[in-house]
C-alpha cells in the first residue's frame, strides 16, 4: 500500500461558536487544508476520516470480512476517534453494491422524532422561532438514534464475519485509548458548550478547563461496556433496557430544552431498506440514495443540469465551469427546500424531480457566464395541490463519510452524522447524542405556512447526505464517493464527480479540488484555492461572495481497468486510505 502524501499540520484559524441563541456557520469548525492524501492498492481499500477507522475496516477485510462487515467496524471506531461527527448516538445512510448478486441496496438509519413531537417543537412560548444554536443545545433536538439498527439490518442480510468480531477494534481503542489528534483538540478548544456540564467536561477537558492536548491518551471505558453489550446481545442492548433508559433520562432531564423522548420511542425504532435512485452523467450511471435524504436527488439534478456544458475543455481552474456548477446547485437546493421530506409522511415527487426532461428544462435557466437573479423551485403538481412553501433546514456540517471496496468487489458508500459539531452537546454512556431534529424546517411554521419538512411525531428529518456509486458504460462499478457538509454535501459530491469524470483527476486530486457552495444569496469560495483569487471575477458575474474555509470530508475510491484501486481522502480532515 502506497500513500502518495501524508496529512500535515492543521491551520489554526477556526470558527468560534457564537453565544447561545445566535446563528452559527460552522459549529464543527473547519481546520484548514493539508497535503493531498491518496493511495493505490490491488485487492481492497477503505477511505475514512481517521486512520484508526480506516485501519479497522482494512483489518476486518483482511480477516475475511466483506464491505458491510468493514462498515460496521469503521463506524464504531469513528464513534471513539471522531466523536464530533458521528457515532452510536446518531444516524446515517448506506449504499451497498453486492457484486455477485449484481444488486444495489439502500439502508436508511436516519434518526426519528419522538412520537410526541409536534411542529411547534422549536418555537418559544411567545411563538417566536428559537435561534439555531438555542434549538441545538440540549435534549429537545435529540432524535432517536438509527445508525446501529441500520448496520445490524445490513449485516443480517449481507455480513460475512460474526457480528461480535466487528466490535473488537472499537473495544480495544475504547479500553486502551488513542492519542487525541490536532483536529479534535482544536475543535474542543473552540466549543463553548461541552465544558458547561458533565460528563463532557471531565471527558474532553483537563481539570483546569482546557481542551485535552494533541497526543493525550483518550480512553472511554463506559463506551467499551456499551460496545461489549451490543457485541454480545445485538442492538437491543442499545435500544432497550438500561442503556436506552439512560439515553432517555439524559435528554428528558437536560438543563436546556428537556425532551419528551420515551423508552418506547427507543424500542420502536426500525431501520429501513429503501429503493436507491439512478441517473446518467456522460457515459456513466450514477446511483445514490432516495428520501428522506434530499442529497441523492440534488446530485442527480446537478449533474444532469451540467451535462450540456463542455466542462472538460473548461478545465479545473475555470470560473465559467465553477459558476455553472454553483448555478446548478442553486436550482437543486430550491427543489430540495420545496419538495423533499420523509417519504413516509409526504409524497415526495422523486421521479418527477429526476426526470430527464425536467432536468433539461431546469438547465436552460443556467448561464455559465452570469448569476441567475433568482433560482426558484420547479413547478410540480404537488406544490399547487398542497399550497407548499419552500423551507430551508440548514444542516450543520458535522458528519462523516467513508468508502469501502472489498476483495470480492462489493462496495459500501456510507455517510453518518450527529448533525452539529458534537451533536446536542449531551453525552450518555460514553457516546455523544445527535441534534438531528433541528434538521426539520420550523421557521415557516411560526408563520402558519405548510412545509414538507415540518416536525411531526416519529418522522425522520430531511437530510442532504449523498453516498454515491458510479458505474461505467459496461455496468461495472467504477467510483465510490460521498462527503459530510450539511446542505453543501451534494455540491461537494457533484463537483468531485466532475473532477473525476470530466477533468480526469485522480481521487486524491479530485477530492482536493476547490469547493464552491451557495448559501442563501451568498457564494462561498474556498480559501487558499484558485477560487479565492477569482473572487472579483465571480462578483463581476453578479454574485455576492464570501471567501472562507470549507467543511467537506470527501472520501473516494476509483476502480481502475484491471482492478487496481485508487483512493483519496479529503485534505481538509485527518483522513486516511488503507488496504492491500
Amino acid at each position: 500500500m502506497r500513500h502518495a502524501l501524508k496529512y500535515f499540520g492543521l491551520v489554526a484559524a477556526l470558527y468560534a461558536l457564537p453565544a447561545l441563541g445566535a446563528e452559527a456557520i460552522n459549529p464543527e469548525a473547519t481546520t484548514g487544508r493539508g497535503a493531498l492524501i491518496g493511495g493505490v492498492t490491488k485487492s481492497y481499500m477503505v477511505a475514512a476520516a481517521t486512520s484508526y477507522a480506516a485501519d479497522a475496516g482494512a483489518s476486518i477485510i483482511k480477516a475475511g470480512g466483506n464491505a458491510v462487515d468493514a462498515a460496521v467496524a469503521v463506524e464504531l471506531v469513528l464513534s471513539m476517534t471522531e466523536p464530533q461527527s458521528s457515532g452510536v448516538g446518531g444516524g446515517g445512510f448506506m449504499l451497498l453494491w453486492d457484486r455477485n448478486a449484481r444488486q444495489m441496496k439502500m439502508y436508511d438509519g436516519r434518526e426519528k422524532a419522538p412520537a410526541a413531537a409536534g411542529e411547534k417543537r422549536f418555537l418559544k412560548p411567545d411563538g417566536a422561532v428559537m435561534g439555531r444554536i438555542e434549538a441545538i443545545v440540549g435534549g429537545k433536538s435529540v432524535g432517536v438514534p438509527g445508525v446501529m439498527r441500520m448496520l445490524e439490518l445490513a449485516h443480517s442480510k449481507h455480513g460475512k464475519l460474526p457480528w461480535a468480531r466487528l466490535f473488537e477494534p472499537a473495544i480495544k481503542i475504547a479500553e486502551e485509548g488513542f492519542p487525541i489528534g490536532e483536529r479534535l483538540s482544536a475543535l474542543l478548544a473552540r466549543d463553548q458548550y461541552l465544558p458547561l456540564w458533565e460528563p463532557t467536561k471531565s471527558f474532553f477537558y483537563t481539570a483546569d478547563g482546557k481542551a485535552k492536548a494533541p497526543g493525550t491518551l483518550l480512553k472511554n471505558p463506559e463506551f467499551a461496556v456499551v460496545l461489549r453489550r451490543m457485541a454480545a446481545e445485538g442492538t437491543k442492548a442499545l435500544y432497550t433496557g438500561a442503556i436506552a433508559a439512560d439515553v432517555v433520562h439524559t435528554v428528558t432531564t437536560a438543563s436546556r430544552n428537556a425532551s419528551d423522548m420515551t423508552v418506547a420511542d427507543m424500542a420502536a425504532y426500525e431501520a429501513k431498506e429503501r429503493e436507491p435512485i439512478c441517473g446518467k452523467y456522460r457515459d456513466k450511471k450514477v446511483c445514490t440514495i432516495s428520501p428522506p435524504s434530499s442529497g441523492g436527488i440534488s446530485v442527480l439534478q446537478t449533474l444532469g443540469m451540467l451535462e450540456r456544458f463542455d466542462l472538460a475543455s473548461m478545465g479545473p481552474e475555470s470560473v465559467t465551469a465553477y459558476n455553472a456548477i454553483a448555478e446548478a446547485g442553486r436550482l437543486a437546493l430550491a427543489d430540495r427546500a420545496m419538495y423533499v421530506a420523509d417519504p413516509d409522511f409526504f409524497p415526495v415527487p422523486v421521479q418527477d424531480l429526476i426526470a430527464a426532461h425536467y432536468i433539461a428544462q431546469r438547465s436552460t435557466l443556467i448561464d455559465p457566464k452570469a448569476r441567475m437573479k433568482t433560482a426558484p423551485a420547479g413547478e410540480l403538481t404537488v406544490k399547487k395541490a398542497m399550497t407548499l412553501f419552500a423551507a430551508e433546514s440548514p444542516e450543520i456540517p458535522a458528519t462523516t463519510h467513508f468508502s469501502i471496496v472489498d476483495k470480492q468487489g462489493n462496495a459500501v458508500a456510507m455517510t453518518a452524522t450527529i448533525e452539529s459539531g458534537f451533536g446536542s452537546k449531551l453525552m450518555s454512556n460514553g457516546f455523544m447524542l445527535n441534534n438531528e431534529l433541528t434538521d426539520f424546517s420550523y421557521d415557516d411554521v411560526a408563520q402558519g405556512r405548510t412545509v414538507a419538512n415540518r416536525v411531526q411525531g416519529s418522522k425522520r428529518p430531511r437530510s442532504a447526505m449523498s453516498p454515491t456509486l458510479i458505474f461505467d458504460k459496461d455496468g461495472k462499478l467504477e467510483i465510490v464517493i460521498g462527503s459530510p457538509g450539511g446542505p453543501a454535501i451534494p455540491a461537494y459530491v457533484a463537483k468531485t464527480i466532475v473532477a473525476l469524470v470530466d477533468w480526469k483527476l485522480t481521487p486524491a486530486e479530485a477530492v482536493g479540488t476547490a469547493n464552491i457552495v451557495t448559501s442563501g444569496d451568498t457564494l462561498n469560495l474556498e480559501e487558499g484555492t484558485f477560487l479565492e483569487k477569482q473572487a472579483p471575477a465571480f462578483k463581476a458575474l453578479g454574485h455576492s461572495v464570501r471567501v472562507d474555509q470549507s467543511g467537506s470530508g470527501l472520501h473516494a475510491i476509483r476502480i481502475m481497468p484491471g482492478g487496481t484501486l485508487m483512493g483519496g481522502a479529503d485534505p481538509r480532515r485527518e483522513g486516511a486510505v488503507k488496504g492491500e
